[in-house]
């Protein structure tokens, strides 16, 4: 064989043996995947912290990211910063390879979506094991983190600023802010007994609230037993301590606009609270158009409206709230507590206040007309597993009953509005 021959044979061999190479790295590459898994997480066992992050960045600019954790990459950031050398201590033997990134993205997920475990266990690609172990983790972490941001007033200037707000807004001088209860609707709790049974026949647990007139917490008490019934579910808080032992630091009397009788700061609630020197209710049963009564009744309607708008938006934007909560009472308080600070500090950012409430989200009024906010289209009807508080009728005392009496004939008088007569 000549030397020529050698070379084609050589030259043949080698192109037969690199084209079955080739073939076998076909063989091996991976197929693509079945089913659909979204892009910041595509790749989480090749990612990072940082670059988890940087990925996230990225989808923003789509307007893919503030859907998924319900606010900016910047607050996410700020977030993982407060709340990163925590959860990255808890470490066990479900988590040692999940970053404290992916652990906040998989908790904010979870409140933004309230999905079951085995939905996020596809999603994140981490067992349900490790998700029950994680999320009541990171929801206590970011408790900690951010318990700042709902404080009641300390002195008597922030509460006068509170009051200053309020008559601006709404026409309701000397309040000091709106409180709530509902019944937070839960899964029948393990070995509970009757103990979360409330009177409407589901077990819950009650969360009560006092906002400000910026839409915002300043007091919360979570994880009264649904038992208790709801006259109780007040007297058992803080701020019903808070009012009754005067050590709340609330301002001295003031007489209303143009009027001579002094009355303390006071709070407004329904008719699940009992009227008192500090609380204010709507007078019960029916009243003519045009009477003192109704026209409070109206006046206060609008101060207490804010209270439901806040409970409103927690709801539409954390959607866990819009279902039986499948935990523990003691899981789902966190949860719930979690959701009260995230509303805080989402208000008070911004980068995210208008991705969390965008202009046109609570309810507004133009001259008397109540225009609803889109929080109440998102709603839709008994979209929310927060559950109103019952209506339980008091005997107030006297003192209790003349200063309802001096705001009603103040409303009717000096300090009336143009339109009341028209919608009261």
């Amino acid at each position: 064989m000549s030397t020529d021959e050698e070379m084609v044979m050589l030259a043949a061999a080698s192109f037969i043996f690199i084209n079955e190479e080739e073939k076998k790295k076909e063989q091996k590459t991976k197929k693509s995947r079945r089913w659909w898994v979204t892009h910041i997480f595509k790749q989480r066992n090749r990612l990072g912290g940082t670059k988890l992050l940087r990925s996230m960045q990225l989808e923003e600019a789509t307007g893919q990211f503030k859907n998924f954790v319900r606010m900016s990459a910047e607050d996410f950031e700020l977030l993982l910063n407060e709340v990163g050398p925590i959860i990255a201590k808890q470490e066990t033997k479900f988590r040692k390879s999940i970053t404290p990134t992916e652990r906040l993205a998989l908790t904010l997920r979870f409140l933004a979506t309230g999905d079951s475990y085995t939905s996020l266990q596809y999603l994140f690609k981490i067992s349900k094991q490790a998700i029950s172990c994680i999320i009541p983790e990171v929801c206590a972490a970011l408790i900690e983190a951010l318990k700042s941001y709902v404080q009641l007033p300390k002195t008597d200037n922030e509460w006068r600023r509170v009051s200053e707000r309020f008559e601006k807004s709404w026409g309701f001088p000397n309040c000091l802010g709106s409180m709530d209860g509902k019944h937070i609707v839960l899964q029948s709790p393990i070995n509970s007994g009757s103990d979360y049974f409330n009177y409407k026949s589901f077990f819950s647990i009650v969360l009560f609230a006092l906002v400000d007139a910026d839409y915002q917490f300043m007091f919360v008490d979570v994880g009264c037993q649904g038992r208790i019934s709801d006259g109780g579910v007040f007297k058992h808080s803080k701020l019903h301590k808070l009012l009754h032992t005067n050590s709340s630091n609330f301002p001295e009397d003031k007489s209303l606009p143009g009027r001579d009788k002094l009355i303390p700061y006071v709070i407004v609630g329904d008719d699940a609270f009992p009227l008192t020197e500090r609380i204010m209710k709507p007078f019960s049963g029916m009243y003519e158009k045009g009477s003192s009564e109704r026209i409070f009744n109206y006046r206060l309607s609008r101060a207490r409206r804010i209270v439901e708008n806040v409970f409103g938006i927690q709801s539409a934007i954390f959607r866990v709230l819009r279902k039986p909560i499948l935990l523990q009472p003691e899981k789902a308080e966190l949860v719930v507590l979690t959701t009260v600070y995230l509303h805080n500090f989402l208000r008070k950012s911004a980068s995210s206040r208008n991705i969390y409430t965008p202009p046109g989200t609570f309810d507004s009024e133009v001259e008397g007309k109540i225009i609803d906010g889109s929080w109440r289209k998102a709603h839709g009807d008994n979209a929310s597993s927060l559950r109103p508080m019952r209506n339980v009728p008091r005997r107030p005392t006297l003192n209790a009953s003349s200063i309802r009496i001096e705001f009603s004939e103040y409303f009717k008088s000096n300090g009336a509005l143009p339109w009341q007569d028209e919608y009261a």
